[in-house]
């Protein structure tokens, strides 16, 4: 199967030896330990690379609990430690920090994880200092095509929409292996995975508030009402969003206030980080053509690219939706440097143009402006 050149790869080389610990977080099956490996690989036969895998018990005992010593010698002569599916190993915090406490840039210490919950919590504090972080997404559209074609890009986006960017659903030749997929990874990853590794007491719950929140994509979600129609508390209900939201599911999109007495600043504008995840839970993965929801799903795929764009470019750019009581409003707007652009999200053919609203200026993009928007 084809393997995906990821933005962040060059990066994280950049990083090694740098006396600090190199932490991956994102989604489970976004690639994560692939791209360690292929790094791993760009250095050749220059170090040795010990490898500890948090699922296998043995490899998670001799990490837990252990003193320096006894890591040492688990370490070896390797230069490199890789330690997958770190959120798993209970003190991977105290073990990392007393390797690079000792070592520094003499080794480096790579750390992957599903979870920021787990694994960021558990080094947030030991590691202070003594750490960078990388989140991995599904596939930025520019790692499948890192030369933008615009045909090319014309006949991909159904596709994307509707079954999202996980490597392993783009990997997939045929929609009914695609499907199954993304089935597979909602079964084990969204139902079973998140509400084992956080200890949820109510996976039932998690479930109607995940196939309510795919439902609203788009719209502005009040927490009291998602509490009603999942039949919790309000207080669980936010709990459950920002454990979804460190978890890599869905993102928070907050309104643009700047002290307008005009704006709401209650509601927010709730995504998910792939669409095909969406289609999954809701199990609709019909032709855009015959949806009612295709605006609102390229809407959600757009905004997702470009926080994965300026994520992995290192953008310092603040993202919000803009809205009044009135009833004016802008998808999505960028603030920069004291200066903000709005955007607004077109699926049917409409004429490119540039206005302002608001006081904002703001571009209407249409499919047609997939490049601009996403690659220049």
């Amino acid at each position: 199967m084809e393997l995906f050149k990821r933005a962040i790869t060059k990066k994280l080389l950049d990083d090694f030896f740098q006396g600090r610990a190199l932490i991956l977080v994102g989604a489970r099956q976004t690639g994560k330990t692939t791209l360690v490996r292929m790094a791993l690989e760009q250095l050749g036969d220059r170090y040795t690379v010990k490898t500890i895998n948090g699922d296998d018990p043995f490899d998670r005992d001799a990490m837990t609990n252990k003193s320096l010593d006894y890591l040492r010698r688990v370490l070896g002569d390797a230069q490199i430690l890789f330690v997958d599916e770190g959120q798993k190993i209970r003190t991977i915090g105290q073990s990392v920090k007393l390797l690079v406490d000792y070592f520094g840039s003499q080794r480096q210490i790579i750390v992957t994880g599903s979870s920021t919950l787990n694994l960021l919590d558990a080094t947030q504090e030991p590691l202070t200092g003594r750490k960078f972080v990388y989140t991995l997404y599904p596939l930025a559209i520019s790692e499948i095509f890192p030369r933008p074609d615009f045909l090319d890009l014309q006949k991909n986006l159904e596709e994307r929409l509707l079954y999202g960017s996980y490597p392993r659903i783009v990997q997939q030749t045929s929609f009914e292996a695609k499907i199954r997929e993304l089935r597979e990874l909602v079964s084990s990853y969204l139902y079973r995975d998140i509400p084992e590794l956080q200890q949820v007491k109510s996976p039932d719950l998690l479930y109607k508030l995940l196939q309510a929140l795919a439902l609203q994509i788009g719209s502005e979600v009040s927490y009291t009402e998602l509490a009603q129609t999942a039949g919790a508390d309000k207080n669980t209900v936010e709990r459950y969003i920002q454990l979804l939201e460190r978890s890599f599911v869905i993102f928070r999109l907050p309104p643009y206030a700047a002290n307008q007495r005009r704006a709401i600043s209650k509601l927010r504008k709730i995504y998910f980080w792939d669409t095909g995840i969406r289609n999954a839970l809701i199990q609709n993965f019909n032709p855009l053509d015959l949806r009612t929801d295709s605006g609102a799903l390229f809407e959600n795929w757009m905004i997702a690219e470009r926080l994965k764009r300026n994520a992995y470019e290192g953008k310092l750019v603040a993202s919000y939706f803009w809205r009044t009581y009135d009833g004016n409003e802008i998808d999505y707007l960028e603030e920069s440097g004291g200066h903000a652009q709005g955007y607004e999200f077109k699926w049917r053919p409409a004429e490119t143009r540039q206005f302002r609203k608001g006081g904002f200026s703001v571009i209407l993009i249409t499919p047609q402006q997939i490049i601009p928007f996403l690659y220049e």
